[in-house]
């Protein structure tokens, strides 16, 4: 299965594609005007509350808590992701029980990209905040299901591979 495949129906539209409702798609418009300014929060948690399951409302607010480096609240969004996505997709709760044949393609696509692009990029915070064991054990999810590494899982495995490998400086108190 090649998770750059797309057969070109509406199951397999990307995330950026799905309706939304007018005043979502208004507030996010407002959000990315807003923050360059420093705003933007609010009109992202309004859309956010009109549309709960929106991916792209996800999407946005990942970012934006991204960009502002309130890594606590990315993964708060970024399992939340998860969740809905997985959902759609009838995947187990727990990623760390998502087996190669939950993963076919009989699925959408671009659902599956979306949920696999999540946990790498739950991963990637993770190991942001010194959350290494997860974060591998994320990276290696998303390498399990994504064997041709089109997702490219494998170059943060390689460079958290990296910095293991070096040694570390202690330093003492006389």
């Amino acid at each position: 299965m090649d998770l750059f495949d797309f057969a070109g129906t509406e199951q397999d539209d990307l995330y950026f594609e799905e309706d939304q409702l007018p005043e979502v798609s208004e507030l996010l418009e407002q959000a990315a005007e807003l923050y360059s300014e420093g705003g933007g929060e609010k009109e992202l948690l309004r859309a956010y509350f009109l549309a709960p399951e929106s991916l792209a409302v996800l999407v946005s607010l990942y970012r934006y808590y991204y960009y502002q480096h309130r890594y606590q609240d990315v993964l708060v969004v970024a399992n939340y992701a998860l969740k809905v996505s997985g959902q759609r997709l009838a995947f187990p709760e727990d990623w760390r029980e998502l087996q190669p044949e939950h993963v076919n393609a009989e699925k959408s696509m671009g659902l599956i990209r979306f949920y696999l692009l999540a946990l790498k990029g739950a991963a990637y915070v993770k190991l942001r905040v010194d959350e290494l064991d997860e974060g591998e054990q994320m990276l290696d999810k998303v390498l399990s299901l994504d064997p041709e590494d089109r997702l490219g899982a494998s170059v943060l495995k390689e460079v958290l591979d990296e910095q293991r490998r070096k040694p570390r400086l202690v330093v003492s108190n006389p």
